[in-house]
């Protein structure tokens, strides 16, 4: 069997369905590089948004492993998963989801602190092993991306490599029509300073910004590293979409790989998005009337429960993510007449990356110890998480 090399993709067979070789010995190729495990970010098409799909907080709120920042504003911003309308590019090509933020009216202007942004944290020890020689300036990664904005602009991104003497590479979206979707493909090449360690902190963060003030930007070169530095993270931005009343800002089909050729999208199915999230971010209950678990009646003032996290093994030990309130969560089962409600914060008592004990405080005490009992949710608000995000 032969063996083509393309543009640095190798085919296993000259007479691959992706080349077309031709009498006179030039041939023609068709990329699409169907290998898996190639994107190095995690829900990159916004299928999966476990705590929500819409939000008007900071933080990781709607789709799953996006961070939304914003900070300055007069109003915040929406940051919401969205349906991506049929007929478009994007929907074209089996996109169904996009993360959308929609701008608050920001009366006062553009301040030189204000900002509205997301961004993707990728654990280092992913990128480490990638096969990205990332001191390399002949070893390359490729980002792409399909964006929308509802004003016609010009918009920013960076990415930042945090470990050792910490990067910052700065690009474009390029000149934006106004409500269209539109490809970017940005081809990074590694760099001798850079500095990622093999561990599960972060080593790489992908950040799209459509305002960020003055106080963080100015005179830097796009597409090259540099040392990062938090005045200089990228050019001035372009104020038009930050004190455009309710103006949208789009963004789905993430991907990030190793190579210089932006290869097709790779869409993985939900079960395999929301494993891969769930390394980050578990959530085990969203509504009423939801089994949690079994646990014992400790003592006479506590319930004690273990579990093993249902997704797998998370990145660290987690933290314990719930929504709690009167009669949120029920006790019942065992010799419990009537069932007790436990109304407090939960406890972590002892956490590993596979499972966790922890203990609620009932609101009356138990008068049989030692006995099993069932926990589940007792209110439509509450919710029961664990988080290990970066």
């Amino acid at each position: 069997m032969s063996t083509l090399k393309v543009d640095g993709i190798r085919s296993n067979s000259a007479t691959s369905d992706a080349i077309t070789l031709a009498s006179d010995g030039t041939c023609t190729a068709n990329i699409t590089n169907n290998l898996s495990n190639r994107n190095l970010i995690i829900n990159g098409a916004m299928n999966v948004a476990q705590r929500g799909t819409s939000s008007t907080s900071t933080g990781y709120q709607t789709v799953d492993r996006f961070y939304g920042d914003f900070s300055g504003t007069d109003e915040a911003p929406t940051f919401a998963q969205v349906n991506i309308s049929s007929g478009t590019t994007p929907y074209t090509l089996g996109f169904r989801k996009a993360l959308k933020i929609t701008n608050g009216n920001q009366t006062s202007g553009a301040g030189t602190a204000d900002k509205v942004l997301v961004y993707q944290r990728i654990e280092a020890q992913n990128v480490a092993q990638s096969g990205w020689n990332y001191t390399s300036s002949s070893s390359y990664i490729t980002l792409s991306f399909w964006v929308k904005s509802s004003v016609a602009q010009n918009f920013y991104g960076y990415l930042r490599a945090p470990d050792g003497t910490a990067q910052n590479y700065p690009f474009e979206t390029g000149s934006l029509s106004a409500n269209t979707w539109t490809k970017v493909t940005k081809t990074i090449p590694g760099n001798s300073n850079l500095t990622i360690d093999n561990n599960n902190g972060y080593g790489l963060e992908f950040n799209i910004v459509p305002f960020w003030g003055t106080d963080n930007t100015g005179s830097v070169s796009l597409n090259t590293w540099a040392a990062f530095a938090s005045a200089t993270r990228m050019p001035d931005n372009t104020s038009t979409w930050y004190t455009t009343n309710d103006a949208t800002f789009e963004i789905t089909g993430v991907q990030l790989e190793v190579g210089s050729v932006a290869t097709d999208f790779e869409h993985r199915s939900y079960g395999q998005e929301i494993a891969l999230c769930g390394r980050y971010y578990q959530r085990l209950v969203d509504a009423n009337y939801k089994a949690l678990g079994v646990g014992v009646a400790y003592n006479g003032s506590t319930f004690q429960i273990v579990l093993e996290y249902p997704l797998g093994k998370m990145r660290t030990s987690p933290s314990i993510d719930a929504v709690t309130g009167a009669d949120y969560w029920q006790v019942e089962g065992g010799s419990l007449d009537p069932a007790k409600h436990v109304d407090g914060s939960w406890v972590a008592e002892h956490s590993t990356d596979t499972q966790m004990s922890f203990y609620g405080v009932p609101d009356s005490t138990f008068s049989t110890l030692g006995l099993s009992h069932y926990l589940r949710s007792d209110h439509n608000d509450a919710k029961f998480s664990f988080s290990a995000e970066l």
